[in-house]
């Protein structure tokens, strides 16, 4: 299991500028299987935050839940950025969020490809209003608990982003 203890001071920190701002934050979570919204829940008073939060592990999930394109996951597969900001807007318009997160990626050890390996992990975040956030990583293979700690971490920074 993933140690999420060292990133909670920041996810408290968060979570006061959220609510300072009257903000509601989502997840929309694959390779990280809800670890984003672990971490944030895991701070008592977090509920007047943290909206909800989406496990969408498999495509019909993604489609399904967060109504993402299942011909845009064909055309750029699962772990991609179209389809990392596809989750983020879903996201948002199935909840009553204003900023949401999202989280696609090949956590291993299995399933990566010479052109998607293992550590390829995509991120996006939306801001109700507008704002988009885009970010790739190539975290190499870590192991699976450390790309999932290491996505853990970079959905958290694109938060504080979009929250200030």
């Amino acid at each position: 299991m993933t140690d999420l203890a060292p990133l909670l001071p920041r996810a408290v920190a968060l979570l006061a500028r959220a609510r300072l701002s009257g903000l509601k934050i989502a997840t929309a979570e694959s390779c990280t299987g809800g670890l984003v919204a672990a971490l944030l829940t895991e701070i008592p008073g977090s509920s007047d935050v943290v909206e909800r939060g989406f496990v969408t592990y498999s495509n019909e999930a993604k489609t399904e839940m967060l109504k993402v394109p299942a011909d845009l996951i064909a055309e750029n597969g699962a772990v991609s950025g179209e389809v990392a900001l596809a989750m983020a807007l879903g996201a948002i318009d199935k909840s009553r969020a204003d900023v949401a997160v999202a989280i696609t990626g090949i956590a291993g050890p299995g399933g990566g490809t010479e052109e998607k390996p293992v550590g390829l992990v995509h991120f996006a975040a939306a801001q109700k209003d507008g704002e988009r956030l885009l970010v790739e990583r190539r975290f190499g293979d870590l192991g699976r608990a450390g790309v999932r700690l290491a996505s853990v971490e970079q959905a958290l920074a694109m938060l504080e982003k979009m929250v200030g």
